[in-house]
């Protein structure tokens, strides 16, 4: 069986933050070399790496990301879910993001490892950067 797609871990630490709607988004969040932002009508999240540090509502640190290699068109289907399953399988909880080009999922570093395995394991080829 060939391989299904190929994904990157990246070497960076992430921490997730929550704000408040009305919190102004810091400076430095725009200075970190790879940053999500995303914004509700109940809170803001803000994933960056974890040498940046920020004043937050709440945070949630020692997240990985594993990213899709892309550039991944809009037609294709699926390529959450199928991740998502291989990794809720092994009881790997995930964060999600989505951008333009690619999906990225985020795991806690504890559970790299048996996301790795699970991955390969799944005919899906893990870069580790």
């Amino acid at each position: 069986m060939s391989k299904k797609l190929t994904l990157q871990l990246l070497s960076e630490n992430f921490s997730i933050h929550s704000m408040a709607v009305s919190t102004p988004i810091p400076q430095k969040v725009f200075d970190a070399p790879i940053f999500f932002i995303a914004k509700t009508f109940d809170e803001v999240s803000i994933v960056l790496p974890s040498s940046f540090e920020i004043t937050s509502d709440d945070v949630e640190p020692d997240w990985r990301a594993l990213e899709v290699v892309g550039p991944l068109g809009f037609s294709l289907t699926g390529i959450l879910s199928n991740i998502s399953t291989v990794l809720a399988n092994e009881k790997i909880s995930i964060f999600a993001i989505s951008t333009f080009d690619t999906d990225y999922i985020l795991v806690k570093e504890n559970t790299v490892e048996k996301a790795v395995e699970a991955l390969n394991a799944n005919q899906y080829q893990v870069i580790l950067d």
